[in-house]
């Protein structure tokens, strides 16, 4: 399915030496941002305390954030548990009050604004299991990477893995990036988009680099840069339908999913973004950088008989 088709060829990589030091200057700056003011790491991360609330009929969590926000309790996560009546709140840990001292005063607030407030369950979540959480994060995130690695060098070439890997790590840190800049809470589910975005960003490699290699295999007298602009001005319909579908889904999440959603769809939005600009002008440019060449792809004789000089196709396999 495509909503146009490009007659003549994009040349996207004539201007590759300037969209990848535009790269390195975004990235360099994402990783000075996370060394110099570090993520706001959530209550996950952190330690603090979580409460279930229970009510007699539907919570309302505008109300219930709006009440904890006036007792001057910042950066807490406020989402239904289970069923609309029974509410998760998880709270940071506060100087000068223990976290019984906490609950208590966040229950006798709710229950002065709804009297059905009932305290199902408290916990207090300490640092020890937050930096647990952070660890198997980083695990998650390095099992990931290295599956990616795994997985290309044994489909197209290992010059295609490297570039492909480049690429994803450089979504990953330019979200983090702006995560540290802007310091936006960081939290589980943030993290679950950001490996999203992983798998997410290689997807639209691999179209890329399928039709590097199948172009390869077509167009015998075309050199690595008119293949790699072919193979990417070919795939841009796909490109726009499949973004763009993604995007509006994410985007329906960011303007009404509410608190509990909004860094989430707000973390797959910006690797979206950047996930299209890396497939193109950075993964297919490292590639070429690496020196891929027809003879890394197209295995198995490559004797020419009876071939026609004047023909620009000669030789192609099909």
């Amino acid at each position: 399915m495509e909503f146009f088709k490009i007659r003549r060829d994009i040349p996207f990589m004539r201007n590759a030496l300037v969209f990848n030091v535009v790269s390195l200057v975004t990235f360099l700056a994402a990783v000075f941002f996370l060394f110099s003011r570090g993520l706001h790491l959530s209550v996950e991360f952190t330690g603090g305390t979580l409460m279930e609330v229970s009510y007699a009929q539907p919570a309302d969590l505008n109300t219930v954030r709006a009440t904890i926000d006036k007792l001057g309790i910042k950066d807490v996560q406020v989402q239904n548990f289970g069923t609309a009546q029974d509410v998760l709140i998880r709270m940071p840990v506060q100087k000068g009050s223990s976290s019984s001292q906490q609950s208590e005063t966040v229950l006798t607030a709710l229950k002065a604004a709804d009297a059905s407030a009932t305290l199902r369950r408290t916990e207090f979540v300490g640092p020890q299991v937050g930096d647990e959480l952070a660890v198997d994060g980083l695990k998650a995130l390095a099992f990931v990477v290295v599956g990616i690695v795994i997985y290309l060098a044994v489909r197209f070439e290992w010059k295609f893995a490297v570039a492909a890997i480049i690429a994803n790590l450089h979504d990953v840190v330019i979200i983090l990036g702006f995560f540290a800049f802007f310091q936006w809470e960081f939290s589980l589910p943030v993290l679950a988009a950001v490996l999203a975005v992983l798998g997410y960003s290689v997807n639209e490699s691999v179209v890329i680099f399928d039709r590097i290699r199948e172009n390869f295999r077509r167009y015998r007298k075309m050199n690595t840069v008119e293949i790699i602009d072919n193979a990417i001005t070919s795939t841009i319909s796909r490109t726009i339908i499949t973004h763009g579908s993604t995007q509006l889904m994410v985007l329906s999440m960011l303007l009404f999913g509410g608190a509990t959603l909004h860094y989430f769809a707000l973390a797959l939005t910006i690797g979206i973004l950047f996930g299209i600009y890396s497939s193109v002008f950075v993964a297919a440019a490292i590639a070429m950088w690496l020196g891929i060449q027809r003879e890394d792809l197209v295995k198995g004789n490559t004797a020419k008989k009876d071939l026609d000089p004047n023909d620009p196709n000669a030789g192609a396999a099909v």
